[in-house]
C-alpha cells in the first residue's frame, strides 16, 4: 500500500508548553528526534523511550468520563481514568467533540504525561457531523461515487473542525437480511458495488493528504461477518462457508485496504466459533498478514470482555490475553487492556512483540494525521465557526440526497406533481417530522435541524397544500435504554386526514420508520408500516386513491399492498438535513429520479434473507409437483429487484455486442436510448453468470456499471471491458482464481437484465 508522505517535524520530549489559546503553536522538540526522516524511523525511535505501561497506554481507548468545563474528577472511575491520561495511559478517546472539550483532554495528554504523546479522537462520523447526509443505504442507490465520496469529505471536514481527527466509518459488511437495523449503515447486498462504495468513502475522509486538517482517519467496519448475523438479530452468530467469506464478506474490507484506510474494527459476532475480537486468522492471518495492512485494529465497544460473555474466555484477563494475541490492537472501552496487558507480558502470556506491532500501529496513525507537529492542529475555533454547517455542505448533501431517491412505481405519470392548479393533501406524521430525516447517526447534530416535506412542499406556491397529521408514529423515545415507543392504538386524528385526502385532487402519504427505528440494536422480525399507518393508509385509500406513497425508512420494508393497489411509490429513505428540500424537488419534477436500490425488496419477512447473486440448488426451477425449491405460499422473487429504480422517462437498450479480445479480456458494448419526453439519468448495470466453476458461483453477479445521462431520444453506446478480475473468483482456500469456461453477460436497468449474450473461454 502507498504511505503518506507527510512533512512532518517531529516531536520528542516537550521542553515548552503549548499556550491554550494559540493552536499554531510551535513546539519545542528534540533534535534527536527531529533529525529523523522517515514516520518508521520516529516511531521506532520513541517506541525506545516508553515503558511496558506506557505502550500499553497506546492500547487504551477511553469514552468521555467528565465535564470538561468544570473541575478534574477528585473520586471513583472517573478520577482512576483522569489519572491515566495524565500518566500517559491512555492512546486515544472517543466522543469527545468540541474544540473546547478536544483541546482540554489534549492539553492533558500532552503537557502532563512523561512523554507527551498526542492522543487521537474518534467520533461516530457515520453520514455527516451537524450537517447530515443521507443514511448510508440511502446514499448507496445514488450509484454515484463521486456524490458518495464529496458526502464524506463534507462529514470529515466539518468534524475536523469541531477538533475530531478519527470516525468509525464506513461500515462497509454487506447485508442481505432487512430484518438487521444496521443495514441503514452499509452499502447492501452486493461486493461489487459495495467495494467501490468502500473505496469512495474512506478517500472522501481521508483524502489524499492525512496530515491536512480537514481530513480524519477512517475505519472500516465490522471485520468480518457482522451482517450476516443469523435471524437478522443483533449481535447474533455468524456461520458462513469460506466461498461466502471470501467473495462477498471480504472484498470491501480488501478494498479499503487498498484504498489506503488507516484503521480497522472488529466484530461483536462469533465467526466460524471465534469471536472476531480474538480471532486471529481474520486479524493476523489475513488482514495483517495476506493484505498487508499497515494501520491499526480498534476494538468495537467492549467486545474484549464480551468474549466471557461468548464462552471463549473464563474472564477478563483471558478475554484481554486472546484479545491481544489474536491482533486487536486498541481495546475500546473494556478497559482490560490497561488493566491486565503489562502483568500477561510479564508472565509471557503475551509476546512483547505483539505489544511493539501493536504501538507502533497506533503512533504510525498519529504521525500521519499531524498531530506530533501539532497536537492542537483540530483546536481552532475560529474554523470552528467558520466551517460547520457552511452553505456548501447543505449543497453538497442537498445533491446526493435528491440522486438517493428512488421511484418504485409510478402509474399514469402520476408523477411529477403539477406545479399549479392542484390540491395536494400531505398526510403523515412524518412529513412534518424535522427529527427523523436525520437517521439514527446524527449524535452531534441539532435536534428538529432537518428539513421537512412540509416545509419543502411549501416552497411551491401555486398549488393549495393542506397538511393532516392523521396518527403518530411514536409515542415517545427513552433515551437512557434508546427504546422507541410506537403508537399502536391511537387513530384519534384519523379523521381529519380522511376528510384532507377527500376534497384533494392528489394524496401525498409520508410514510415509514422514524429516524431511531433502524441502525445498532434495532432488528424487527415486521418488515410493514410500524404503528397504525398502514390503517391510515388504506383509510385514506377508500376515499382517494390517487396517492402517493413517500416512504421514509432505514432498510427495505415489504411493500406488496402498496404495490398492488397504490398508483405512485417513491423509496426516499432518511435523507438528512435537506430531506424536505430533496423530496419536494423529486415530488415536483424539477430533479429526475435516478436511484436504484443496492437491497432487494422482500415480498414478505419469510423470505429473508434475499439477495439477487444467489447460488442455484439442485432443483432450482418448476419441476412437477412440490419437489422443488420454493415457497408454498410465496413467490421465490423480491417484489422490488437489487438494481431496480424507474425514472419519469423510459430507457431502451439495444444492440448487446459481446467480443473476445487477446487473452481472457473481453469487450463489451450496448445501445441506450432516452425513448421518453424529460432528460433523464440511468444507471446501465452490468452482470455476468459464470456457468460452471470448480466452487459453484451465484445466477448473477454485478460487474459494472455506469451512469449515463440523455436528453429525449438521444442514444449512447456504453463499453465494458472485463479482465479476469471480474471473472474470476476466490476458492475456499482464499486465492483468487480464473477458470475459464461458458459465460453469460446481462446488461439492463437491474438485476434482472435480460439482454444477454453467451461467450466461451
Amino acid at each position: 500500500m502507498k504511505v503518506l508522505k507527510l512533512n512532518i517535524v517531529l516531536f520528542g520530549v516537550f521542553l515548552s508548553l503549548i499556550s491554550c489559546s494559540n493552536s499554531n503553536s510551535t513546539l519545542s522538540i528534540s533534535s534527536k528526534v527531529s533529525s529523523i526522516k522517515d514516520i518508521d524511523g520516529k516511531v521506532n525511535e520513541l517506541l525506545g523511550r516508553m515503558t511496558l505501561e506506557e505502550k500499553v497506554g497506546q492500547m487504551n481507548q477511553y469514552v468521555g468520563f467528565w465535564d470538561l468545563t468544570g473541575p478534574a474528577p477528585k473520586s471513583g472511575d472517573a478520577a482512576e481514568k483522569y489519572e491515566h491520561l495524565r500518566k500517559g495511559y491512555v492512546g486515544s478517546m472517543l466522543n469527545v467533540r468540541g474544540v473546547e472539550n478536544v483541546r482540554g483532554v489534549q492539553k492533558i495528554a500532552v503537557e502532563e504525561s512523561r512523554l507527551g504523546i498526542p492522543l487521537i479522537i474518534g467520533f461516530d462520523v457515520i453520514h455527516g457531523y451537524e450537517t447530515i447526509s443521507p443514511i448510508p443505504l440511502a446514499e448507496s442507490a445514488s450509484w454515484d461515487l463521486e456524490a458518495i465520496r464529496k458526502s464524506s469529505e463534507v462529514a470529515a471536514e466539518e468534524a475536523a473542525a469541531a477538533g475530531i481527527n478519527w470516525t468509525f466509518a464506513p461500515m462497509v459488511d454487506i447485508t442481505r437480511d432487512a430484518r438487521w437495523g444496521r443495514v441503514m449503515e452499509g452499502a447492501g447486498e452486493d461486493p461489487y458495488l459495495g467495494s467501490k462504495i468502500a473505496k469512495a468513502r474512506v478517500l472522501g475522509f481521508q483524502g489524499t493528504d492525512l496530515s491536512a486538517h480537514t481530513t480524519i482517519a477512517a475505519c472500516a467496519k465490522h471485520f468480518a461477518g457482522y451482517g450476516f448475523s443469523e435471524s437478522g438479530r443483533e449481535y447474533n452468530t455468524v456461520d458462513v462457508g469460506t466461498s461466502t467469506l471470501n467473495n462477498m464478506i471480504f472484498p470491501p474490507f480488501q478494498a479499503t485496504v487498498e484504498a489506503g484506510v488507516r484503521t480497522f474494527m472488529n466484530a461483536f459476532n462469533v465467526l466460524n466459533g471465534i469471536p472476531a475480537t480474538g480471532n486471529k486468522y481474520l486479524q493476523r492471518d489475513v488482514l495483517k498478514g495476506k493484505w498487508g495492512f499497515d494501520g491499526f485494529v480498534v476494538t468495537d465497544w467492549g467486545s474484549i470482555d464480551e468474549m466471557t460473555s461468548h464462552g471463549l474466555a473464563k474472564d477478563g484477563k483471558e478475554a484481554a490475553k486472546i484479545a491481544a494475541n489474536a491482533g486487536s490492537d486498541m481495546d475500546m472501552e473494556s478497559h482490560l487492556y490497561v488493566k491486565e496487558l503489562s502483568a500477561l507480558v510479564r508472565e509471557g502470556k503475551v509476546k512483547a512483540s505483539f505489544i511493539d506491532d501493536a504501538v507502533k500501529r497506533i503512533l504510525k496513525v498519529k504521525f500521519e494525521l499531524g498531530l506530533f507537529e501539532n497536537p492542537y492542529k483540530y483546536c481552532d475555533e475560529t474554523r470552528e465557526k467558520e466551517v460547520i454547517g457552511q452553505q456548501s455542505f447543505h449543497d453538497a448533501v442537498l445533491d446526493v440526497a435528491k440522486k438517493s431517491i428512488v421511484l418504485l412505481k409510478n402509474d399514469n405519470q402520476l408523477l411529477p406533481l403539477k406545479k399549479q392548479g392542484q390540491k395536494i393533501a400531505l398526510i403523515g406524521a412524518l412529513a412534518a417530522d424535522k427529527n427523523s430525516p436525520l437517521g439514527n447517526w446524527r449524535i452531534a447534530a441539532k435536534d428538529n435541524s432537518a428539513v421537512s416535506v412540509l416545509e419543502g412542499m411549501q416552497a411551491y406556491k401555486e398549488n393549495k397544500l393542506v397538511y393532516a397529521k392523521g396518527a403518530d408514529v411514536n409515542v415517545g423515545y427513552t433515551a437512557f435504554t434508546a427504546q422507541v415507543h410506537i403508537n399502536t392504538t391511537d387513530k384519534s386524528e384519523f379523521p381529519q386526514a380522511i376528510q384532507a385526502a377527500r376534497s384533494a385532487d392528489v394524496v401525498v402519504m409520508v410514510l415509514g420508520e422514524i429516524g431511531y427505528q433502524s441502525g445498532e440494536g434495532r432488528s424487527r422480525t415486521k418488515l410493514g408500516l410500524p404503528g397504525v399507518q398502514q390503517e391510515l393508509l388504506e383509510a385514506v385509500y377508500k376515499v382517494n386513491k390517487n396517492i402517493v406513497l413517500v416512504l421514509n425508512n432505514g432498510r427495505p420494508l415489504v411493500l406488496n399492498w402498496h404495490q398492488q393497489h397504490l398508483p405512485a411509490i417513491v423509496e426516499a429513505w432518511q435523507l438528512g438535513t435537506q430531506s424536505g428540500n430533496a423530496i419536494a424537488q423529486v415530488l415536483y419534477g424539477d430533479y429526475n429520479p435516478s436511484g436504484k436500490l443496492p437491497m432487494s425488496f422482500p415480498r414478505a419477512v419469510g423470505q429473508a434473507p434475499i439477495y439477487y447473486n444467489y447460488k442455484n440448488t439442485g432443483r432450482p426451477t418448476g419441476a412437477p409437483g412440490v419437489f422443488w425449491s420454493h415457497y408454498e405460499d410465496e413467490k421465490n422473487s423480491p417484489l422490488y429487484p437489487f438494481g431496480y429504480g424507474l425514472s419519469y422517462t423510459s430507457f431502451e437498450y439495444s444492440n448487446l455486442q459481446v467480443k473476445v479480445v487477446s487473452g481472457n479480456k473481453v469487450n463489451i458494448s450496448v445501445t441506450l436510448k432516452n425513448s421518453g419526453q424529460k432528460t433523464g439519468k440511468e444507471v446501465v448495470q452490468l452482470y455476468i453468470r459464470d456457468h460452471f466453476a470448480s466452487v459453484t458461483r451465484p445466477v448473477k453477479e454485478l460487474k459494472g456499471f455506469e451512469l449515463v445521462t440523455l436528453e429525449p431520444s438521444e442514444s449512447k453506446e456504453i463499453s465494458f471491458i472485463l479482465t479476469e478480475e471480474e471473472l474470476g473468483f476466490y476458492d475456499n482456500d482464499g486465492q483468487f482464481i480464473f477458470e475459464k469456461g461458458d459465460f453469460t453477460i446481462f446488461v439492463g436497468g437491474d438485476s434482472n437484465a435480460n439482454l444477454q449474450a453467451q461467450i466461451t473461454l
